[in-house]
């Protein structure tokens, strides 16, 4: 989900085409093992009975060496944009406590002024939706962690463009350094209703660095909650599905990848911080028409923890 916009979108096309083409019906998606939490403890929970902005930061992704945003909308701050405002709490019973982070996609379709927005002008692009982290631009990092096991539980939309994810990026990719890690726990796209995408990504040269495989997860991901969830070690991460590891479709084995710049962590005192993102692809055709219901669209977010 990182920056280098127009040059990532062609490897994200590139990335899940070739993530996605060994997944089959006799293909299972995840491996038996413990369960990821035993021994660890919850060092940090938000059960969105509230949207805490002491915690979190609204907007583009924070970072200083590009305008933060992708795909086909504009990523609005706490307070909205264009009259619009997609981060709401809502009642759902569904949700453990009874709340969930509700953030929406809307279509504006006219010009307009969100600061440093590439698609003011364009009327695909004409979109607000959300993004909340716990990073800002200028560096500051509210809640960070270098290992541990990192799982949200989340509800996503049937849409023809939506692309929900939780992601997490380390601290110094902030300051604009020409390296950075992300790893993409989960990444949804809107008319995938039963698959989903997961990867690492290691940005920059030398040693750039990408893994990533489809994940079929054999039910509708857009009728219920699903825990989605990481173990990240000193070298290496485990994407998880309702705290099983994913198996990678191209080895037919547990995804176990190496993260190659753990070194670089640990000198510089590194930590990846959070991010939940309703946003558009912009790498798939444009809609010939959206239908009302589809001018707006919703993700929902139960909890978020951490357990170290």
């Amino acid at each position: 989900m990182a920056g280098r916009s127009l040059s990532r979108r062609g490897f994200i096309s590139t990335t899940i085409a070739l993530a996605y083409a060994g997944l089959g019906p006799e293909r299972p998606a995840l491996a038996d093992a413990d369960d990821p939490t035993t021994g660890r403890s919850l060092a940090f929970e938000d059960n969105f009975s509230k949207l805490d902005w002491s915690v979190w930061n609204a907007g583009p992704k924070a970072g200083q060496s590009d305008p933060g945003f992708y795909g086909r909308s504009a990523f609005a701050r706490r307070t909205g944009e264009e009259g619009f405002n997609p981060y709401s709490i809502v009642d759902d019973t569904r949700a453990i406590d009874g709340k969930a982070l509700e953030i929406s996609a809307k279509y504006i379709g006219a010009p307009m002024s969100v600061p440093s927005y590439y698609g003011n002008n364009h009327s695909e692009y004409q979109w607000i939706s959300g993004n909340i982290q716990t990073a800002k631009k200028d560096g500051t990092v509210t809640e960070g962690w270098r290992r541990g096991y990192f799982e949200a539980r989340m509800l996503f939309p049937s849409h023809p463009l939506s692309w929900p994810a939780f992601w997490l990026m380390n601290a110094r990719s902030v300051l604009g350094t020409p390296t950075s890690i992300e790893l993409d726990v989960v990444e949804h796209k809107g008319f995938e209703l039963s698959q989903y995408g997961t990867y690492l990504h290691e940005w920059g040269q030398p040693g750039e660095h990408h893994e990533g495989t489809g994940v079929p997860a054999g039910v509708d991901l857009t009728k219920d909650y699903h825990r989605y969830g990481i173990l990240v070690d000193d070298t290496k991460c485990v994407p998880y599905f309702e705290r099983k590891p994913v198996v990678d479709t191209r080895t037919g084995q547990p995804a176990n990848w190496q993260i190659n710049r753990s070194p670089d962590l640990d000198v510089d005192g590194d930590v990846f911080w959070p991010l939940l993102t309703l946003a558009l692809r912009a790498d798939v055709p444009y809609p010939k028409e959206l239908t009302p219901d589809q001018l707006q669209t919703h993700m929902r977010v139960d909890y978020l923890r951490a357990y170290v």
